[in-house]
C-alpha cells in the first residue's frame, strides 16, 4: 500500500512474518528426510567421502502466543508508517513524487544492505525465483509511487482510507493466482468495503478529484505485493523478500529520477531520510508483532494509523477528514475486519483436517 507499507487490514507483513514462520517448517522436513532403503544400504557399505561441512541455516524465532505484546507492537508501528505517509506528503510540495520515493528506496536499501553482502552473517540473496522477487519489488515500488502521488493533491486521512481497501483486492486476486475458493460472505464484505471508496471518492460530483485514483491503485498494487509474497511463502526468508524489493525498486527509480530532478536542500534530505528509515522500522515492527499474535487479533488495531495521520494532518496541513472520509472510512474498516475474521475462522477449519496445510505455510 503506501511508502510505509502498512498493515493492509488482513495482512501487510504477516506475510513476511510467516514467510519465516514456515521457513522453519519446510527446513524441519529437508532435514528429517532420509534416503529410501536401498539407497541407505549402498551408503553403509561404501566407503565415501565426507561431505562439505556447510554452515549451518539460519532458523527464523519461533512463535509465541503473546497477544498483548502483538498489539503494543503494532500500535507502535502505526506511529512510524503515519508518519512516513505524512512526512512524504509534507515533501511532496518541493519535491517530484519519485524523487521522494527515489530517496525512501535508497534509505531502504542501505538499511538492507548487511543482506546482500556476501560474507556477511545476515547475508540472504540466494534464490531460485529472482524473476518474482524483481516483480515483486516493482509492484512494491508502484504502490509507493502512487501513493505518494495521490497525497500531493488529495488530504491525508482520504488516501489513507482509500489505500486501506488493498485486503479486498487480495480476495479478487487470490482466486486468480493462489487457485483459492472465496465464499458468498467474503464478497459481501469485499463489496462493502467497495461502497466504503465510493463514499469517499464520491465519483461525478463537485467532490470528486482525478487524484483519488492514486490510492486506490496503489491499493491494487500493494495486493499484488501481498500476493506474490504468499507465492513465495515457505520457500523464501524475509530479509530475502525485502532485499530484492529494495534493490529492484531503488534500480527502477535511478534510472528514472534525472528525468524529474530537483536539487534537494539538506532540510529535504533529513525528511526524505526520516520517511525511508520510519517506514522501514514500521514494517519490521509488524513482521515481531506476527510473532505474538494471529492477524484476526492484531487487525483491528492497524486502523488506529487512520487516527495518527488524521491528527497529523490537522496539526501540520489543518487537514480535517470531513463527514463523507469518515462515513466511507468506517465501511472499508469493517470490511477489512469481517474479512480477517473470515480468514481466522477459514485457517482454523483448515488446521483441524489432518494433512491438510495452513493457508499461510
Amino acid at each position: 500500500m503506501h511508502i510505509g507499507i502498512p498493515f493492509s487490514g488482513v495482512v501487510l507483513v504477516a506475510e513476511l512474518a510467516f514467510v519465516e514462520a514456515s521457513q522453519n517448517r519446510f527446513i524441519a522436513f529437508e532435514i528429517a528426510v532420509t534416503p529410501p532403503p536401498a539407497a541407505a544400504a549402498r551408503l553403509d557399505s561404501a566407503s565415501l567421502p565426507l561431505p562439505e561441512s556447510r554452515p549451518a541455516v539460519r532458523k527464523a524465532p519461533a512463535r509465541a502466543d503473546r497477544p498483548f505484546k502483538g498489539i503494543a507492537l503494532i500500535l507502535v508501528s502505526t506511529v512510524f508508517l503515519g508518519t512516513s505517509d505524512v512526512t512524504a506528503k509534507y515533501l511532496s510540495a518541493t519535491l517530484p513524487s519519485i524523487e521522494i520515493t527515489w530517496i525512501r528506496f535508497l534509505v531502504f536499501a542501505l538499511i538492507m544492505s548487511p543482506a546482500m553482502l556476501p560474507g556477511s552473517p545476515l547475508f540472504a540473496m540466494q534464490t531460485n525465483r529472482p524473476g518474482l522477487h524483481l516483480l515483486r519489488g516493482a509492484a512494491l515500488l508502484g504502490s509507493s509511487l502512487l501513493f505518494i502521488s495521490g497525497l500531493r493533491f488529495l488530504p491525508i486521512a482520504e488516501a489513507s482510507a482509500t489505500g486501506f481497501v488493498s485486503p479486498l483486492f487480495v480476495t479478487a486476486l487470490s482466486i486468480a493466482f493462489l487457485g483459492e475458493k472465496v465464499g458468498l460472505r467474503r464478497w459481501i464484505a469485499t463489496a462493502v468495503g467497495l461502497v466504503g471508496v465510493l463514499i469517499i471518492l464520491r465519483p461525478g460530483t463537485s467532490a470528486f478529484h482525478p487524484a483519488a485514483f492514486f490510492p486506490l491503485v496503489s491499493a491494487l498494487a500493494w495486493a499484488g505485493t501481498l500476493i506474490m509474497t504468499r507465492m513465495m511463502s515457505g520457500s523464501e526468508r524475509s530479509l530475502t523478500i525485502m532485499a530484492y524489493s529494495s534493490i529492484a525498486g531503488l534500480a527502477i527509480l535511478t534510472a528514472l529520477v534525472p528525468f524529474v530532478w530537483v536539487t534537494p536542500t539538506w532540510h529535504d534530505i533529513l525528511f526524505g531520510i526520516l520517511i525511508g528509515v520510519a517506514s522501514t522500522a514500521g514494517q519490521w515492527i509488524v513482521v515481531l508483532a506476527f510473532r505474538y499474535g494471529d492477524a484476526s487479533v492484531l487487525a483491528p488495531f492497524s486502523y488506529t494509523q487512520l487516527l495518527w495521520v488524521s491528527m497529523l494532518g490537522f496539526l501540520i496541513f489543518g487537514e480535517l477528514p470531513d463527514g463523507w472520509t469518515i462515513l466511507g472510512a468506517a465501511f472499508i474498516v469493517a470490511s477489512g475486519l469481517y474479512t480477517a475474521h473470515r480468514e481466522r475462522i477459514r485457517r482454523s477449519q483448515l488446521l483441524t483436517v489432518p494433512g491438510e496445510p495452513s493457508p499461510n505455510a
